[in-house]
């Protein structure tokens, strides 16, 4: 085309950025898909409250519910030369510490012996008759080996610490991380130190 001088007039050339474009587009794509799947890691990095798990009556629950306070995870039985010992100091450490953000997790096993044979609604049944039960128990599981429930592989992973006999204790902080890990042999009030120190830490 000829301007009003008949030079050839010479048009913007518009293919160069749109090639640009292109890539640049791809790049920001890859880049936010990339943010997102960090973001993702970072949110479901997990700890003890991020399982589910079974109830003592059979309904699947979150432990999301006990955020924010301190836990102790048991493996109980009803059957071991620790149950009568065990049973009754953790519901007074559940009756002293409970209404301060604190819970006993109690998760009878059949592992160890075979002391826990009956059924979850006997198992239930003769924690709360016997003893006042008044922490939330679970349905009876494995807690080491390769049947471990995932909660269970999770405090194991955290302590490096196995169960190798009922009442072993894990205690939990509000935030779902793992503190300390304690055998059968250790009683309760020499644990009832460690989760105080963590209810006055939570504030």
């Amino acid at each position: 085309m000829l301007d009003p001088e008949g030079s050839v007039e010479h048009q913007p050339s518009s293919s160069f950025p749109k090639v640009l474009l292109i890539p640049l587009a791809m790049l920001l794509a890859i880049a936010a898909l990339l943010l997102l799947a960090f973001s993702a890691t970072q949110q479901k990095e997990p700890d003890f409250y991020t399982f589910k798990v079974v109830n003592i009556r059979g309904k699947l629950v979150s432990l999301e519910k006990y955020r924010g306070s301190v836990s102790l995870v048991v493996n109980v039985a009803s059957e071991c030369g620790y149950t009568d010992s065990h049973y009754k100091a953790l519901q007074q450490l559940q009756r002293d510490l409970g209404p301060y953000h604190f819970n006993v997790l109690a998760f009878p096993c059949n592992q160890f012996g075979q002391q826990e044979p009956d059924t979850n609604k006997e198992i239930e049944s003769f924690a709360r008759k016997t003893y006042g039960a008044s922490f939330p128990m679970f349905s009876k599981i494995a807690v080491s080996g390769a049947g471990a429930i995932p909660a269970f592989k999770y405090l194991i992973d955290s302590t490096g610490e196995e169960p190798t006999w009922n009442f072993w204790k894990y205690l939990v902080d509000p935030n779902g991380k793992v503190v300390k890990a304690w055998d059968s042999t250790v009683s309760i009030e020499e644990i009832r130190p460690y989760v105080t120190e963590l209810q006055d830490k939570r504030g």
